[in-house]
């Protein structure tokens, strides 16, 4: 039977591996994932059959993120229930990452959409949603 879905895993490439392994490999594990690979320039976490990558790739060619550029905008996760967002937002900022659009939180995405977005010291984005109940 041949596998099929929407992704299969996602490789971002970082300019800090140490800084990324921190601030990711927190959200990620908080999120349910377990770490699956690890090797010089790179480490992973996996969740069912999707796995994210971390890595700093001797083939960069600049050392910024901009999420606002043609490319990757942001990373967008189911994080459990509101009060497992709620939980998440307050340990983010000791692991690296910080609210965007605080004014708007959690309403940023609009009047009906509740979500946390948080950025991460390299400029990379998530958006955390609370699943359907």
């Amino acid at each position: 039977m041949t596998s099929r879905g929407l992704l299969h895993h996602v490789e971002l490439w970082v300019p800090d591996l140490a800084r990324a392994e921190r601030s990711w490999g927190w959200l990620l594990t908080a999120l349910g994932a377990q770490p699956y690979q690890s090797w010089e320039h790179g480490r992973s976490w996996r969740l069912g059959d999707v796995y994210v990558v971390v890595e700093r790739s001797p083939d960069l060619t600049t050392d910024t993120h901009e999420r606002r550029r043609p490319g990757l905008n942001h990373l967008a996760f189911w994080a459990g229930t509101a009060d497992d967002v709620d939980a998440l937002v307050a340990a983010a900022p000791a692991h690296g990452w910080r609210l965007l659009f605080a004014d708007r939180h959690p309403f940023a995405g609009g009047p009906r959409h509740r979500a946390a977005y948080l950025e991460d010291a390299d400029g990379y984005e998530v958006e955390l949603v609370p699943g359907r109940t």
